[in-house]
């Protein structure tokens, strides 16, 4: 799944004409912080809410400093490095260009959350198990095949590190794709896994979709 699948054309960038003030009320329809200027259709960089703060907001953004400099994603990378440059660069919008810089649309907070929530991992039923582990210890293959061995599957795994640096371990949270998984918790812990935490989907499932749509209603998109 590469950035291009997922553009967003709703919100219209900035040029270099517009004022602080329409840009500022733009953020405020779209719940950002940030948005792209465009000239043409080069990108020329992002402005923050911060730095239309710092200026005159009658004035126009082209004359404004920018903060940033020209954080961007080509439209055939990879999701991944949408969220890495979110996070990098702590935006609330990413914008999209192609090979050869030209500006295509731009990818919102709200657009990766949509996109998570509408993949298979979260939408088929299922139940969430979390391994605590040493990372010399960690083999998805393993953990795989434990949750095979069991006749189920696991539909999705991802990674967190502990919060204090000094500790070597780290969090693995599976989902699996049977409601039922008290002979896998028992497959684990004959393996001598650590179950930190076990989620049936019913129930589990139901919390995550009702703040996924209380989140969606308050970002009103």
């Amino acid at each position: 799944m590469t950035a291009s699948d997922i553009i967003s054309h709703d919100v219209l960038p900035l040029r270099t004409s517009d004022s602080g003030d329409t840009a500022l009320g733009i953020m405020g329809d779209y719940f950002i912080q940030h948005l792209p200027i465009v000239n043409n259709k080069q990108l020329l960089g992002l402005i923050s809410e911060t730095d239309i703060l710092d200026q005159d907001q009658s004035e126009a953004v082209g004359s404004y400093p920018l903060s940033l400099t020209r954080p961007y994603v080509k439209d055939g990378d990879h999701i991944y490095e949408v969220l890495r440059v979110l996070h990098e660069f702590k935006l609330t919008i990413v914008p999209v260009v192609d090979a050869e810089d030209n500006y295509l649309g731009m990818i919102t907070q709200a657009d990766l959350l949509r996109f998570f929530a509408q993949t298979g991992s979260f939408t088929e039923p299922g139940s969430i198990l979390v391994l605590e582990m040493s990372r010399r210890d960690y083999s998805l293959a393993e953990i795989s095949r434990i949750v095979e061995s069991e006749s189920a599957a696991v539909l999705s795994c991802y990674v967190t590190s502990q919060l204090l640096e000094a500790d070597n371990n780290i969090d693995v949270t599976i989902k699996i794709n049977r409601q039922e998984i008290a002979r896998i918790i028992a497959s684990f812990e004959r393996y001598d896994y650590r179950i930190k935490a076990s989620f049936q989907e019913t129930e589990y499932f139901e919390t995550l979709k009702d703040r996924y749509d209380s989140l969606l209603n308050y970002l009103n998109v």
